[in-house]
C-alpha cells in the first residue's frame, strides 16, 4: 500500500517529465546563458521540432534538434563568426545544434521584437516573414505578425507557445 501511495505521489514528476522532458539540460542551460534566451523557450522549440531526437531530419533537410536548414546553418555561422571546422554534417550533434539554434533564436527575437513574429520567422524564413510584414493584411505596424498567412506556420507558432507556456508553469 505504501508503494502505490508514494507512486500516486511521483505520478505528476514523472508525467510531467515525460511529457515535457528537460533533456540536453547543461547544453541548453549555457546557450539560454550564453545568448539570454528562456531556457524554456529554447525546450518548446526543441519539442515542437524533432521531439528531442538528435538525429532527426525533416522532408525539407532540417537537421538535428532544433531543425536547422542549411542555409540558416550558414547564416549563423557567419553572424556567430563561427572560425571551428564544423559543417553543416554536425547538426546532429545536440552540442552544436542548440548553440546555432539558440543563436538563430536570439537573432530573431531581437530583429522582431516579438517571440511569435520570431517564431513565424525560424519557421517560414526570414525573407517569408518580411513579406507578410509588408502586408497590411498580416501586420498592422510593419514589425509585428498580427495575423500569420500560412496555416502550417501558425500551426507551428501556436504549438511552440502552448510547449512554452507548459514548460513556464511546470518548471518555475
Amino acid at each position: 500500500m505504501g508503494l502505490l501511495i508514494i507512486g500516486a505521489l511521483e505520478l505528476p514528476e514523472i508525467s510531467r517529465d515525460y511529457i515535457y522532458p528537460r533533456k540536453f539540460s547543461e547544453q541548453v542551460s549555457m546557450c539560454s546563458k550564453r545568448y539570454d534566451v528562456d531556457e524554456r523557450l529554447i525546450y518548446a522549440v526543441i519539442k515542437t521540432e524533432s521531439g528531442f531526437d538528435p538525429n532527426a531530419c525533416s522532408d525539407v533537410g532540417a537537421r538535428g534538434l532544433m531543425q536547422l536548414m542549411e542555409d540558416a546553418y550558414d547564416w549563423v555561422g557567419y553572424r556567430m563568426e563561427d572560425k571551428r571546422e564544423i559543417s553543416y554534417d554536425y547538426m546532429y550533434v545536440p552540442e552544436y545544434n542548440i548553440e546555432y539554434g539558440t543563436y538563430l533564436l536570439k537573432l530573431l527575437c531581437e530583429e522582431y521584437g516579438d517571440e511569435r513574429t520570431a517564431l513565424a520567422a525560424y519557421h517560414s524564413g526570414r525573407g517569408t516573414v518580411n513579406g507578410w510584414l509588408e502586408n497590411s493584411e498580416y501586420s498592422s505596424d510593419g514589425k509585428v505578425l498580427d495575423k500569420i498567412p500560412s496555416a502550417v506556420t501558425a500551426h507551428y507558432v501556436d504549438k511552440v507557445m502552448r510547449a512554452y507556456e507548459a514548460y513556464k508553469n511546470l518548471y518555475d
